[in-house]
């Protein structure tokens, strides 16, 4: 996940929530605009990016459903064939 907040705000969002995933501070933006992922209002956009272990995008999903995300993420990781790491 990555973010243009800070890392505190990032650190509190997680805290809050209960994250148990890294999330990327980007507030320069830098990483947002090489990825193409910066909103006009200057936010990221919502899309999930699925890289493989050579760092190959297989595909990009610029429709996530917050609310269904985590569902999403793994029938797309299945479609892709990527395997579950243990």
């Amino acid at each position: 996940m990555a973010s243009t907040d800070t890392l505190e705000d990032n650190t509190g969002f997680a805290e809050k929530n209960g994250a148990t995933f890294p999330i990327l501070a980007d507030p320069n933006k830098t990483m947002c605009e090489a990825y193409g992922v910066l909103s006009a209002r200057g936010y990221a956009n919502r899309w999930t990016f699925y890289i493989d272990k050579a760092g190959v995008i297989q595909k990009i999903d610029k429709q996530v459903n917050v609310r269904e995300a985590g569902k999403q993420l793994v029938e797309n990781m299945d479609a892709l064939n990527f395997q579950q790491e243990t």
